[in-house]
């Protein structure tokens, strides 16, 4: 196969994972608020698929363009949802909690939706771009990001727990409301970890590209003031004892500001880190 049949192929999956998704997200609305169990076992089969989709996907794009495919506004959002999916994942076999998907998928569908959007053309990297520093810089990004993500979602879970009428059901696959509030902790703190690693590995890739480590770039701003909330929620919620509604609120909160960080400063401000 050539590099076009390799990025034909990729669209296909691109596009096969996206209906996964989507199947997952309504067999996890369709088991919580209908309250069945085979819809969720569904749900859980369709995000396993979705993330196998997703995987050849990727895998096809960096074949077929001969890179890491992790440069422009396409490959980045849908590596965002693919890091989103993976930690979700893993945090629902961690925790059995099956309910987490009706929250957690919709934030996936949203930016898989604005990842098909953009124009998927493959093309040659700018200087600034060829450095071995992008591997580790923008996968870092797609951990924490997604780790971020699956936080929003549980965070949203936990402020929508008390409108559900609890019975059997709900007392199975809806936690109590302090472990929903531990889940999202751990969520942030694996976020928090990668984002860190983010702005040291930017940094020391804009020192070689650049000549300097930080130069207040629109991104470089923005990612400092999302690492400061999730710093002042951490710092809360050690020293002060932070926990609940919240904590929530800020998680929430957030996660706003990572989605601005990536689609706001590429869309609405002009930045060096605006790749298209």
């Amino acid at each position: 196969m050539d590099g076009k049949s390799f990025l034909t192929a990729e669209s296909i999956l691109f596009y096969a994972a996206f209906a996964a998704y989507f199947l997952a997200m309504a067999a996890y609305l369709a088991f919580l608020v209908g309250k069945n169990e085979t819809m969720g076992k569904w749900g859980s089969l369709a995000a396993r698929a979705g993330l196998i989709f997703h995987t050849l996907a990727l895998v096809s794009r960096g074949i077929g363009a001969g890179r890491v495919p992790l440069t422009n506004q396409y490959e980045f959002a849908t590596s965002f949802v693919w890091g989103i999916i993976l930690v979700f994942i893993l945090f629902e076999k961690k925790y059995g909690l099956r309910a987490m998907g009706a929250f957690v998928t919709p934030v996936a569908i949203v930016i898989i939706g604005y990842a098909a959007m953009q124009n998927k053309d493959v093309r040659p990297l700018m200087p600034a771009l060829q450095s071995n520093w992008l591997t580790f810089h923008v996968a870092t990004a797609v951990v924490g990001y997604g780790s971020f993500g699956v936080s929003f979602g549980v965070s949203a879970m936990y402020l929508a727990r008390d409108r559900f009428r609890e019975d059997d059901f709900l007392k199975k696959h809806l936690p109590p409301a302090e472990r929903l509030d531990m889940i999202s902790y751990r969520a942030v703190t694996t976020g928090y970890f990668f984002l860190t690693l983010v702005i040291i590995t930017g940094a020391i890739w804009a020192e070689r590209a650049w000549g300097r480590y930080w130069a207040w770039d629109p991104k470089e701003t923005w990612s400092l003031i999302t690492w400061l909330i999730y710093s002042a929620y951490l710092h809360m919620r050690i020293s002060r004892g932070w926990r609940g509604r919240k904590a929530a609120w800020f998680c929430l909160i957030g996660f706003i500001c990572v989605l601005f960080t990536y689609v706001g400063v590429n869309t609405l401000i002009e930045s060096i880190h605006s790749y298209r």
